[in-house]
């Protein structure tokens, strides 16, 4: 296809001017351009890239065709991080949406590395939060109007800022210090401290604190999450203590006083970014917080001096000797070497770091020499050879594999450089105290007062050190323009608590006028941090027969945040109750309101039923859309567990609520967990492949 067959091209290819650009951020030199072409995939665009002078900051801009385009811009924020200029043009894009989701937004796209390379600092800005906060992204945004307005012939309409996780992290900070760049912000899976707007001190976060809990708790119950699991499943005793000693019973419970999300106690077995940002902030506690690391091991009320039992089984302190790397590649092409659920972790996050460090970069080794011991966490030192003094920790282990990141240079080079033979420091000392860091941390947020008596901290405290620089600033909650919040329910990464932050940051700022004119809170019942098809599955069910693909929220998020900024509607908000440490949803749709359909289903009447082989189960699905919202437009069961909802029942899109039933016999003995998901969309087009908005129940039949 021929550009002039897709699009009129205003100024040729390679022509754009960048010279009358001035940037307004302190500290960025002039924009250039290095790519400038038409380009088919992952949609058809106008692909332009380039950066800024003097800095590490580079961006993506993906100008559509001009009769698809209605004056808006968006622009999605990477998570974690950040680091890198094409995420979403790539396997970001497909997970989340992109480009494809950004046409049918009606807008182009912006993709930034948020103003740094990978985890490593900007020589030229060093530890400069604001840069990585919002500074890099708004001039990027800025000048990319300046772009379109040559592409198109008009600076965009509107323009929107959004992410999850470090997106959802970064992107209020954008909008805040963005008046000029920004109409809303839809953050979702944020999470962060309050400070009052001008305060750019960097960001001390209770949820990265709150992880050393989930840790511990793997740690401490082992093989037991496995009883866990099935006690708090549908149809379990709903006794999630059962079977533990003493103080397995107390960390679960400070683990739930905290805001883990009940029912999502599988993903304690499964960590993903919470290990990750351990990675990422371990070198910076143990230089900042030295004297807790110290402390743990050698004075009164701490676990390692006062219990030493709980931790000293689990140490290890060891050399070790190299057999050889492994890349992404090596999972694909050597796939035989690596079968069994035990890799299947370890091989899904290798798949995502390809998108971002390739195919080909060494992220895992395989050591002899390492015995026993709890490897999650665990620090590999390399102490010979050509990357000797590297410093990396453990993200996933499967027998003598070690997945491992770390920062700056070890996040970019990862194991390159290493060749078998080489020698390895494998030490846990810091990992092992980190899991009782919550206890010496206690922050301001309400989920910590457990931890306080009258005021006073129980324990020993600590200053609570800082976040990296590239985590940005703290939320202020000061802002023009509308900002709607989405947050999950079952999110084992950004714990529930986190979704109530921003909220009450804007109460403070703004008062409760701020309030309802503009901020809205959305929660998404039953996902998790990222799509089910990402996470490993629980041998006994399938992870998508429990928890949502949430994407088709964020869509209708994102269009429900236009209409609000450019018609003047408000999106509905979800109500909810928070008490210790747990949000709670109306059982009825009316009551939540929201946007997402609410289902309840049962088996022979009851959230558990017990039958014999060859014996009739009937199925019975509730579900409707709260007032407003649409249409119920799917019920499909899972009678198996595999994940295919395959056994789909008679929707006409015409109906708010739905009452189906349906029967089926099992012939064989076993348990069973038996799902439904149904799905709803504003105009009730039974059809449409987008926004078809989920939920799903689960029960569990037993059959003798």
């Amino acid at each position: 296809m021929t550009i002039e067959a897709t699009q009129s091209v205003r100024v040729p290819f390679g022509e754009l001017d960048t010279a009358s650009y001035t940037p307004t951020e302190t500290g960025f030199g002039a924009p250039w351009i290095d790519v400038d072409e038409w380009r088919e995939a992952p949609s058809p665009h106008r692909h332009v890239h380039g950066g800024f002078t003097g800095t590490d900051t580079k961006f993506t801009v993906y100008f559509p065709p001009e009769d698809v385009w209605k004056g808006r811009l968006f622009a999605p924020l990477e998570g974690a991080h950040g680091g890198h200029d094409d995420s979403f043009g790539g396997m970001m894009g497909e997970l989340l949406g992109g480009l494809a989701m950004t046409v049918r937004l009606g807008g182009y796209m912006l993709d930034t590395n948020q103003g740094h390379i990978g985890d490593d600092v900007d020589p030229a800005f060093g530890e400069d939060n604001t840069v990585y906060g919002f500074r890099a992204t708004n001039e990027c945004a800025r000048f990319s109007k300046h772009l379109a307005a040559q592409v198109y012939g008009k600076a965009p309409d509107h323009s929107y800022v959004w992410g999850g996780s470090g997106g959802g992290r970064r992107s209020p900070g954008a909008l805040e210090w963005g008046s000029d760049v920004w109409d809303g912000a839809m953050p979702f899976m944020g999470g962060g401290n309050v400070v009052e707007h001008g305060d750019t001190r960097r960001v001390t976060g209770a949820q990265s604190f709150s992880f050393a809990s989930m840790f511990n708790v793997q740690r401490l119950l082992g093989d037991k999450i496995a009883d866990l699991v099935d006690a708090t499943s549908a149809g379990g005793s709903g006794d999630p203590f059962a079977g533990l000693d003493t103080h397995q019973r107390e960390e679960l419970a400070n683990l739930y006083r905290l805001g883990y999300p009940r029912g999502d106690e599988f993903m304690i077995s499964q960590p993903m970014g919470q290990i990750w940002l351990w990675c990422s902030m371990a070198d910076d506690l143990q230089a900042k917080d030295a004297s807790y690391f110290e402390s743990f091991w050698s004075k009164p009320g701490y676990v390692g001096h006062d219990a030493p039992q709980h931790v000293l089984p689990d140490l290890i302190d060891v050399e070790a000797t190299v057999v050889r790397t492994l890349s992404p590649r090596d999972f694909i092409e050597d796939g035989d070497q690596f079968v069994g659920s035990k890799w299947d972790l370890m091989k899904a996050t290798a798949m995502m770091m390809a998108g971002s460090q390739g195919m080909d970069m060494p992220i895992c080794v395989e050591l002899s020499g390492v015995e026993g011991g709890y490897r999650l966490g665990a620090g590999l030192k390399v102490l010979t050879g050509a990357a000797a003094g590297r410093q990396l920790y453990t993200m996933k282990n499967v027998d003598g594999v070690f997945q491992c990141d770390g920062v700056a240079e070890a996040n970019l080079e990862r194991f390159r450089g290493v060749q078998p033979g080489d020698k390895v420091h494998v030490d846990n000392r810091a990992f092992l105290a980190f899991c009782y860091y919550y206890r010496h941390h206690a922050m301001e947020d309400v989920q910590f007062d457990f931890l306080r008596l009258d005021g006073v901290p129980i324990y020993p405290q600590h200053d609570a050190p800082d976040q990296s620089p590239l985590m940005g600033v703290p939320y202020s909650g000061q802002y023009s323009g509308k900002l709607l919040w989405i947050h999950h329910t079952h999110d084992a990464s950004l714990w529930p608590p986190q979704g109530l932050v921003y909220r009450d940051a804007v109460t403070r700022s703004q008062g409760e006028e701020g309030l309802r004119d503009r901020f809205a809170l959305q929660w998404s019942e039953n996902a998790e941090h990222v799509p089910p098809f990402i996470l490993p599955s629980d041998p006994a069910r399938a992870t998508g027969t429990w928890l949502i693909d949430y994407r088709p929220l964020i869509e209708q998020g994102l269009v429900d945040l236009t209409r609000w900024c450019e018609e003047g509607i408000k999106p509905p908000e979800t109500v909810f109750d928070f008490v210790d440490g747990k949000i709670s949803l109306p059982a009825t749709a009316a009551e939540r309101k929201g946007i997402q359909p609410v289902l309840h289903v049962t088996a022979n009447g009851a959230p558990r039923a017990d039958v014999s082989v060859g014996t009739e189960v009937t199925l019975v699905a509730k579900a409707e859309v709260p007032p407003g919202t649409g249409t119920i437009t799917r019920v499909a069961w899972d009678l198996d567990g595999t994940g295919f909802f395959a056994h789909v029942l008679d929707v006409d899109g015409t109906q708010e609520q739905v009452e189906l039933s349906t029967t089926h016999v099992f012939d064989k003995a076993g348990t069973f967990y038996v799902s439904c998901l149904v799905t709803s969309r504003t105009d009730g087009d039974v059809n449409a492949v987008e926004r078809q908005l989920p939920n799903l129940a689960q029960v569990r039949v037993v059959v003798g």
